[in-house]
């Protein structure tokens, strides 16, 4: 699929600063959020992942990945599960391990690649035959997590017919340097306030295991990855995780339409992060990066936002 030449993506007169465009949805935006059910899968390893289903009766199904210390009842995973749900998909937002409300129970987390587990969410949902149609859409971390995925299934994908990464960090090296800047300085301070939570709740359950003096002074994410990432999920080290894990290496291997959607001026994006050469090179995948937008932002005057109605009616599209 070509590169996107003029994205259509306008931003409101007074939202055009991506800091704002970042922060906006986050803290402002209301959504009416859907009813709904949750379903706790146990995993074969004895952990679990905590499921949100919205169902219509449907053939088709999407299933949302949230993004770094996100759930499924983020704003924007809200709006996206609306989105598809008015266009008469059943929808599922899952969770990462720990981030339902509830401790997971194993010495690990989630983390960047960890494809596995949306494979099992899959197999989960559709074990009984419901569906004959499964799309992935991920937001930021989870879209980095969603396209790798897409590019492990290759050409025998089953029943995924197609998906979307909003915001995607697929170079996750570069994104980390990006983030270590000053311009994402207070973006990082939170981000490491709840990982650094995380770990001393992790270290409560697995006393012995888990050693939390790296946490004193730690400011990057390469330091968080080093001490506790990598270590925790068979990586030698932050850049270990890193080069095995960025969803970039796996976009030439794509065999069904993704469209990927990163904003220009996304603060959290290196230039690394922007496909192109992929894209342009691929009949699968699709590039549209707007000038503007933020970080998961591309905030409209509509309820419904730019993102959501444009990988919406893209996976509509792609299932007919």
């Amino acid at each position: 699929m070509p590169v996107v030449e003029t994205s259509s993506y306008r931003p409101p007169w007074w939202l055009k600063n991506a800091h704002a465009q970042t922060v906006w949805p986050a803290l402002v935006r209301k959504v009416t959020a859907p009813v709904w059910q949750r379903e706790r899968l146990e995993l074969t390893d004895g952990d679990f992942l905590d499921l949100d289903w919205v169902r219509a009766g449907s053939p088709r199904l999407v299933v949302l990945t949230h993004g770094l210390e996100g759930n499924s009842r983020r704003t924007y995973m809200v709006g996206m599960a609306q989105a598809f749900h008015r266009r008469g998909w059943d929808v599922l937002a899952w969770n990462f391990r720990g981030c339902s409300g509830e401790p997971n129970r194993l010495c690990r987390s989630y983390h960047s690649g960890a494809t596995e587990d949306l494979a099992a969410v899959i197999a989960h949902a559709t074990r009984t035959g419901a569906y004959d149609r499964v799309a992935v859409v991920g937001f930021s971390l989870g879209a980095n997590l969603t396209l790798k995925f897409l590019g492990e299934l290759g050409a025998a994908p089953g029943l995924v017919c197609g998906g979307a990464g909003i915001s995607v960090p697929c170079d996750l090296q570069a994104a980390a340097q990006q983030m270590a800047g000053p311009a994402c300085a207070s973006y990082m301070r939170r981000f490491l306030h709840d990982m650094g939570d995380k770990m001393r709740a992790k270290a409560r359950q697995f006393p012995d295991r888990i050693d939390l003096a790296p946490l004193e002074g730690m400011t990057t994410f390469q330091e968080f990855d080093d001490a506790y990432t990598a270590p925790l999920h068979g990586f030698r080290d932050a850049e270990d995780y890193w080069t095995r894990c960025s969803a970039r290496q796996f976009l030439p291997q794509i065999r069904v339409p993704t469209l990927i959607v990163s904003a220009l001026d996304d603060p959290f994006l290196a230039p690394e992060c922007f496909p192109y050469a992929e894209a342009k090179a691929s009949p699968w995948v699709t590039l549209d990066a707007p000038a503007r937008g933020g970080h998961v932002g591309f905030a409209s005057l509509a309820a419904e936002y730019w993102s959501e109605r444009r990988a919406a009616e893209f996976l509509t599209g792609a299932v007919r």
